[in-house]
């Protein structure tokens, strides 16, 4: 894999910027999608102590989705076209959503997001 493309896909971004592993992905696949988003909660009120009061989750959750699933469509197809397609989206439409979510060309580094950002 040549160092232009080395981010081509969420998974091999993650393992380059060792945030995950092969064993991590196994134990993640057997999880619904469901308990990730549960344990992402989980795991945020503890580091919070607990505390997740005042964050509007319950609102911010169609903004977390459609920025997870633009991400997966910007870095599985092979041009924004395809991806603007694979979402049912015009390609305006789709540029549009990626400067709304702040979504930078799949194969550059980004920088980190949390919860936060949405809230």
């Amino acid at each position: 894999m040549s160092n232009s493309d080395s981010y081509y896909s969420i998974s091999n971004k993650l393992k380059n910027e060792k945030k995950i592993t092969e064993a991590f992905e196994v134990m993640f696949h057997s999880l619904t999608i469901e308990e990730m988003i549960a344990l992402k909660l989980e795991l945020s009120a503890r580091s919070l102590n607990g505390k997740l009061y005042g964050f509007k989750i319950w609102h911010s959750i169609p903004n977390i989705t459609k920025e997870a699933i633009l991400m997966y469509a910007n870095s599985a197809a092979k041009s924004r076209g395809e991806a603007a397609a694979f979402l049912g989206l015009s390609r305006n439409s789709f540029r549009k959503y990626l400067k709304k979510y702040g979504i930078e060309d799949s194969f550059k580094k980004k920088s980190n997001r949390i919860l936060v950002d949405y809230l």
